[in-house]
Formats: structure tokens, sequence, C-alpha cells
């Protein structure tokens, strides 16, 4: 039988009863984590989301009592008041933070029940993440994920204090506002009270927080939710959260300092992990040394272009491509030459993933070089190739011949892949650098176009304004990225801050004034009055948490996330809604029959 709370007041959790607690009569409520039953003794262990402690029912304390215990199962919800005593010597639990003592039941209250569970309560479940996301209210009752989201809290809370310390000012931007389709598409939100008209909620607060800097605001902060429509991945959620600031009158060091601040102090305080100078790689060497603008640093396998002994050699592949524009690439893989010809033909099938038509391969081995693509060179150009690659008796070197951003997005993803393989990756290296100097635009072949490599609002670099609408190829941007191991945790820029400037940006990007005025004109009215210089930055806060706990998915540093498809297993959303409702927001929905 069921009973109330009543006037049970509980004096302490479960986790934090110790020795200093002997003697005293305590109070603890929480979950039933396990029962035994020990020959007429009765071992309970009592779970909230400080930890477990044990609560023993003995028959010279109450015989009524242990039968009341007997009828506990997993998961039930009880309140208990008992004696704290210390562990018997030689039964002590030193996993227990709890282990040296125990709570000798004098009363029990028995709240709830639990039905069978779908799965145990225990951090290394065999179960699927579809079963976990639809009992989410039990999957976080595991230590493991009580454990992330009391992390994600202490994050919240030492973000907060270290840009309260640097004189930002918290502000909340709005959720309801203007579609400006930016790159992903906009969450559409329908206006009962204006029909046919829709709020989009925000991709970013990004133009909110420059109008912030133009009203005078200059040091602006928000974990800020954001929205974003997108085909999702692994790493990606429809909602998700930044910690978003902006500053006024600062150069790109000025913002990049108060972020190294942040992630210094995250990392030291969380962790006590001490992260020391932070490098700074320009985009070219990025893009050259490691093919990709966010580089894992923690390891070698680096790429080397070897485009000019490539356009004159015998191998008419190579020849080709670099006629046509493309480069040629290559990795050592030091020690490699063991990889079987099926090894091989696996690793070629993988950067095909990524567009690669095909991957050469040279064997250095103590008989020779071995490779069907060896005798279209000639001594000379073997032997420059060799020495560029550095390679010794036992390597193999990978070659990828095609576009740029083919052979970039090929040979970087072999690095990681061939890096883990030959557990190359220290995954207790802690490597931060920055990225600068991206360009400004990129050139989207399917459109006919350019396009903001990171988003219209970032300026160009000064001394390349000029050079806006006759070379749009050779500006760079003001931007800056934090990578961390390979991963983008958080980019920003100086924005732009004049009108005629943010005018041709938009010129560049096929933008008409008449659609840059339908977009964005609140902004550039916003720049008319007096908008300071200003810069900012996001970072990715569930990456950075997700990061920081060891773990590859978002989902698991997240409360309520949704699956790679877009739906919450909880809920059920998305859903239909009832038809009075589509009626007052004046719509109507079409559904296409399934053939």
């Amino acid at each position: 039988m069921l009973e109330h709370l009543g006037d049970f007041k509980r004096t302490h959790y479960c986790g934090e009863i110790s020795t200093a607690d002997v003697g005293k009569k305590v109070r603890v409520a929480g979950w039933v984590d396990t029962t035994r039953d020990h020959g007429g003794v009765v071992f309970t262990d009592l779970r909230d989301r400080t930890g477990i402690v044990q609560v023993v029912f003995t028959p010279d304390i109450s015989e009524e009592l242990v039968e009341k215990a007997k009828k506990l199962k997993h998961e039930f919800v009880i309140a208990v008041e008992g004696t704290v005593r210390r562990r018997p010597p030689g039964t002590e639990n030193p996993k227990l933070k709890t282990g040296e003592v125990e709570i000798y039941a004098e009363k029990l209250k028995i709240l709830n029940k639990s039905l069978p569970l779908p799965f145990l309560i225990e951090d290394d479940i065999k179960v699927g993440e579809d079963v976990r996301l639809k009992y989410r209210f039990l999957d976080l009752r595991r230590n493991k994920m009580m454990e992330n989201i009391i992390f994600r809290h202490k994050l919240y809370q030492t973000v907060r204090r270290v840009f309260n310390e640097e004189g930002f000012i918290e502000i909340e931007t709005p959720y309801l506002t203007k579609s400006t389709p930016e790159g992903a598409r906009d969450f559409l939100v329908p206006s009962r009270i204006y029909p046919g008209k829709f709020y989009a909620l925000p991709q970013s607060p990004q133009l909110f927080k420059q109008i912030l800097m133009v009203a005078g605001f200059d040091k602006y902060y928000q974990i800020a939710r954001c929205f974003r429509d997108e085909d999702l991945r692994a790493d990606r959620q429809p909602e998700f959260t930044q910690i978003d600031f902006e500053m006024s009158f600062v150069s790109e060091r000025d913002v990049m300092d108060v972020a190294e601040k942040v992630i210094r102090t995250v990392y030291k305080e969380l962790l006590g992990v001490e992260i020391g100078e932070i490098p700074v790689m320009t985009y070219d060497e990025a893009m050259k040394r490691f093919g990709t603008d966010r580089p894992d640093t923690r390891f070698g396998l680096e790429l080397k272009e070897i485009t000019d002994v490539a356009k004159t050699c015998g191998f008419k592949v190579f020849r080709t491509v670099v006629e046509n524009g493309g480069i040629v690439k290559a990795i050592n893989f030091k020690g490699g030459a063991k990889l079987s010809r099926k090894e091989i033909d696996d690793l070629t099938k993988f950067v095909g993933i990524y567009g690669a038509k095909g991957l050469a391969w040279i064997k250095v081995t103590t008989n020779g070089l071995q490779s069907p693509i060896v005798k279209f060179f000639t001594e000379g150009e073997m032997n420059e190739i060799l020495k560029r690659l550095e390679a010794e008796v036992g390597d193999i070197l990978f070659f990828v011949a095609d576009k740029p951003d083919v052979v970039n997005a090929a040979l970087s993803n072999l690095r990681l892949k061939l890096g883990r393989m030959a557990g190359l990756i220290d995954d207790s290296k802690i490597n931060v650098l920055w990225v600068v100097d991206f360009p400004m635009f990129e050139w989207n072949e399917e459109e006919n176009r350019w396009e903001a490599l990171h988003h219209p609002f970032t300026s160009p670099k000064e001394e390349d304004v000029e050079k806006l609408l006759e070379d749009p190829a050779s500006v760079r941007a003001r931007a800056y990225d934090m990578v961390l191991n390979g991963v983008e945790i958080g980019g920003g820029s100086i924005r732009i801050h004049r009108e005629d400037i943010q005018e041709k940006v938009f010129k560049v990007i096929g933008l008409s004034d008449e659609e840059a005025k339908e977009r964005f004109g609140f902004l550039l009215e916003a720049l008319k009055f007096g908008a300071p210089p200003h810069g900012g930055m996001a970072f990715g806060l569930d990456r950075l948490c997700a990061i920081m706990r060891g773990e590859e998915s978002i989902r698991d540093v997240i409360a309520f996330p949704k699956t790679q498809r877009g739906q919450c297993l909880l809920t059920g959303a998305p859903d239909t809604v009832r038809p009075e409702q589509l009626e007052e927001l004046h719509i109507s929905v079409e559904v296409e029959e399934e053939e």
C-alpha cells in the first residue's frame, strides 16, 4: 500500500552521508537501486542524484519493517529514517562515496511503485538509443547521464561567471523573429493574428547582437537557443545552444582573448586541465598541411603536395588532372607497407565517399618500390617524391589527384582514419588552435554565384575592401575559428559596421538592393545611425560539453534531444494538431499519399 510523504523532511542527500554522520538520525529519500535479502536482514541501495547509500533493515529493530522491505523492487520510490553506523570491518565498499557507512532503518515509507524496467539503470547498458530516448526519464537516472547533465549545469555557471567578471551584460534576444535565410532553412511559426504571415525561430542571435552594439551595449553575452531546419547528423540537432558574445571597439585579438579565457577557465575549473599558449594557423596553412580548416594537430601524417612533379610525369591520370586545374597530394603512412591488398582496397572505397575517383599507392620495401604506378615516373621524379614525403623502408605512400576540394576532403579524412588505425591519436591530449584569414567567399557551382563562407555580415580585411567587387576570390575575411582536437568548437569575426561595405558584400553574393532590404532592412537601417566597429564569437556549447565529457554524441549531454531524424521519441513530436488549430492559423495541410 502506497503512503504519503506527510511531514517527512529530508535531512541529507544519499551521496552526502559520511563518517561525520555516524550516530546521527537522518532522513533520506530516493529510488531503490537494488535489494538483497541476507537471511532475514534486508540490504537496500538507495539512490538519488548525489549517489547511493546502503540502508539496512534488521529484525532486531523491527520484524514488520523487514517484511515491508522485502517487497521493495527496482525503482520503487521510498523515504527512510534511520541511524547512521559504520559498516562492520571488511564490508566497506570503496567504490561508493558512502562506502564506509550505512543507515539502520527505523521507518520506511513506500511512496510509489515502478513497472518492470525496459532496461536497467546502470551505465553500461546494452540497449538501442531509440529505447533510451523513448524512456528518457529512466535513461537520465543513470549515473553517467546524471553526471553529464550536472556537468553541463556547472559549465553554464562557469561561463556566466567569466563573462560577468569581464564586464559583459547578459541580454536575451527574441525567439520569434523575421525569416532571414542565411544557409540553413528557418523553422517557421504561423501567426494567428496576422493571417498568412510567419515568425521564424532564430538560427543564431547574429543580427540582434549586432544591433545591441549599435545601441551602445558594448559587451553582450547570452547562452542562446538556436534553431535550424537542416538535414541532421550525429553532431547536429534542430535546436542547439550557443555561448554567444559580442564586443564593440575591438580587434580580432580582443575577441580571441576573451574566448581563450572562457576555454581555459572551464577546462581548469571543471577538469583540472591547464591549456597553455594557443597557436594561430592561417586557413591556407591548415588546408596545405591537413586538408581541412579544423585540423587535429595531436599527430602527424601531414599532407604533401606533389602537383609540380605530377604535371610532367608519365602517369596520365595525374598529368590530366593537373592540366585541368586539379592538384595531387600524398600522405606517408609510416610503417604501413604491411597493409594487405584488401586493406588498401577498403581504403580506396573509403576515400570514394569524399568524391575521390581512386587512391594510388606506393610501398617502400627492402626489395624496392612496389606499385602499379612506379613505372610511369622517371628516377628523378620518384626520388623527389620520396624525398618530399620523407619515405623510408616500411612506409606506404597514398596519392589522390582531383579538384582541390575533393583531394583535401579525401586525404584529410584518410589521415584521421589512418591515425586511428595506427593508434597515433592520444585522447588524453587537449590541442587547441586558432584558424584565421579565411576566404571571404566560396563559389557555389550549382547556383553559379559567390556565397559567404561564414556569413554575409563578416568584415573583409581592411586591405582587401577595394577588391570586393573586382576580385572576390582574393578577399580574406576577418574571421577566426577555435579548433579543439580537430573539432570546431567556436567561431566568429569582426563584423561589417558600415552600410556601404555591407551593400557591396550583398552585391557579391547576388542579393539585389530590394532583396537585401527585404531580408536585412532593419540591420541596414541600424548601420546608418552610428554603428561602432564590433565583433564577436559563438561557442557550440553542446559540442564543447560532449568533448569535455568524452562523449561521441551531443545527444548524451542534452536532457531531451531529438533523434537524427529530428523526432522526440519521448513526446512523439513532431505530431499532427487538431483541425480547429489549423483553421485558427488559416492553414490547410495537404499530405501526399504514399504509392
